[in-house]
Formats: C-alpha cells, structure tokens, sequence
C-alpha cells in the first residue's frame, strides 16, 4: 500500500490527479481492485509503473496508455500533439522496451474547435512520430457538445516488445540516482505561459521522446540500470518517493547536484512552485548500480538529449519510502506535490 495515504473522500478532486500519493492511493483502493493480473511473469496494473509487460514465451510485449489535458495546448516548446507521442513513447521506454512499434490515437473535441487548429495539431503529431520512427496505426473520434469539454483531449495508447523489462521497483542499498537533464522545465514553462509572465529568455518545454537516449544506456549499463521513471505529473519528487517506496529503500539527494535551468528557478520562486515537484516531459530518472554510474553517465551525456545529466542521489536503508534533500547546509525531507498546484499541466 502507498506510504501515509488514506482515500477517504466521497468525491473525486483534482489533488487525485497530480502523480503524487494521492493519486496512487486511487488506484491501489479503486481501479487495481481485481484487474490487472497478468501471472507471475508479467507486469500488471497492480504494479503501478508507467505501462504493463505481458510475456509472450521469448520476449515481452509492453503496453501504455495516456490522457493527455494540458492547457493551453500550444506552449513555448511543443503542443498537446507532440506531448501525446512523446509521453507514450516515454512510457514505454521506462519499461526497458524502446523501439516503438506502433500508436493508437483517440480525440475528443469541443463543438466549435477551429479546423485549422486541429490540422496544426495533427501535423505535429505525424511530425513526432516521424521523429521517433513510429506512427499511429488506429484510433476514435468522438465530438462533444460545447462547454462539455475543453477543446480537445486525447488519448495514445503504445505497443513494443523487449526482452528485458526495466521497472520503477529495482532499486536497492548503494544504487545511483542518475537525472538526464534539468528538473522542471515543463511544468513552469507551462505556468509561465498561462500567468503571461514576460521573461528576458522564454522558457520552454522539454517535451521530447527519450528512447533513443534510454537504449544507448541500457546498451552501456544492461542489468546493472536496475530502475527507470519518467519524473512527468509531480515531478523529481513523486517519481522519486515512488521508485523508494516500492523498492523499500531511502534516497539521499545532494540539491547541489540537481540540474536547474536559472529561469526555472526564477519563475520557480515567482509563483511560488518548487522545480523539483514540477511536470518534465523529456527528461529520465534512472536507478544505476554503484559500480556502473559513471559509465551509464556517460553514455547519457553522449547523447543530445542528455547533455546536462547529473548523478544526483544515492540510495540507502534508513527511512524507506522518503526522500532526504541534502541541501549542503542541512538536510530536510522533500515533500511530495499534493492538492491543485499544478493542474492540466499534461
């Protein structure tokens, strides 16, 4: 069960929407109840990762699924289109499994959406996944009335196969924490965007698709990359408090280490957001064996995707669950995101 939690509300509000503990309650107490049993040698619903494993006799076949709400849905970097393929393809490669085979795409649309921005969308969409080597191969269309739904939804299911699949539970004693790049960029790009704030350099998002980056690490690393996680709703934090609490483990992280773009820290400390509980959506969170950090590093910054990564945290025994903020000074317990800081954000 989720560390500290407790779903005891009636109603469904937008703090159960926000990755954090909150969220996984909700699942553990409502939506895993008696589905997702798949035997012994998969991964289900119950195991709570970014997406489930079915063995088929000599490799697995990996499945995700993904909402995608974001608001507004053009932003400083990418649009809802773009942010669809990236986040299944993410997903996906958090699960070990990065070569995409194929996408399904479902819209839901607003009576009254404009043609043309539709058109934009979907030309981004084809343009992802022309990018990451996939398509979308099937999908639904459905039109609601207006003010029944904000513009557009959509939802992106992906497929691909692996022999080895990478969950977000390997964690133990001693592992790395390794981040593939600056922690929050997302998230503030879009409260930048929605507050109008002017900025001398505009910050901009970092949706971008990470399997080609995750390979080249898991080529370098094999077994020895034990955990993977995409720090997206709730940022470093609850991926972090999630990896931890269903490894049983503690982690340690030295804030000195964390990379941060200066605007993020700036609009971070503007609307009083912390970065590290900030939506990324290009960025890894990877669990490594102590002996094979430096080279999984490595292999990481060789890639564009990966030039500012940074080892970040290590694990331990003490306090299994949490997340220890080593702030050079002191240290302090990283709090998770919870309530409606951050909502429609992906």
């Amino acid at each position: 069960m989720t560390r500290n939690v407790r779903f005891v509300e009636d109603r469904i509000t937008l703090k159960y929407g926000t990755g954090g503990g909150a969220m996984r309650a909700l699942i553990e107490q409502v939506f895993a109840q008696g589905l997702g049993d798949i035997g012994r040698e998969g991964i289900g619903l119950s195991a709570m990762d970014d997406g489930a494993a079915i063995w088929l006799g000599d490799q697995y076949l990996v499945i995700t699924t993904d909402s995608h709400v974001v608001q507004p849905i053009e932003f400083p970097g990418g649009d809802i289109g773009r942010l669809a393929v990236c986040g299944t393809i993410n997903d996906l490669a958090m699960m070990g499994a990065t070569q995409p085979l194929a996408l399904t795409c479902a819209a839901i649309i607003e009576d009254g959406f404009a043609r043309d921005d539709l058109k934009r969308i979907w030309s981004s969409i084809r343009a992802t996944c022309e990018e990451a080597g996939t398509t979308v191969v099937t999908g639904d269309t459905k039109v609601m009335g207006h003010g029944e739904i904000d513009g557009l939804v959509l939802n992106t299911t992906g497929v691909a196969l692996t022999k080895r699949v990478v969950s977000d539970a390997g964690l133990r004693p001693g592992d790395r924490i390794l981040v593939t790049g600056t922690m929050g960029d997302h998230g503030l790009a879009i409260m930048a965007t929605r507050n109008e704030l002017a900025l001398e350099t505009q910050l901009e998002s970092d949706v971008a698709p990470l399997h080609t980056l995750v390979h080249r690490a898991l080529e370098v690393g094999g077994e020895d990359v034990v955990a993977l996680k995409d720090p997206t709703r709730g940022g470093l934090s609850s991926a972090l408090h999630e990896m931890a609490d269903k490894s049983g483990v503690g982690i340690i992280l030295d804030e000195p280490e964390i990379p941060l773009r200066d605007e993020v820290r700036a609009v971070g400390e503007l609307l009083g957001i912390d970065p590290l509980v900030s939506a990324n959506e290009g960025k890894a969170v990877f669990g490594v064996r102590p002996d094979a950090a430096a080279s999984v590093l490595d292999a990481i910054r060789s890639h564009p995707l990966g030039r500012n990564a940074a080892i970040v945290g290590e694990c331990v025994t003490d306090r299994p669950g949490f997340v220890v903020l080593d702030t050079g000074f002191g240290s302090r317990l990283l709090a998770e995101a919870e309530g409606e800081l951050l909502p429609r954000i992906c």
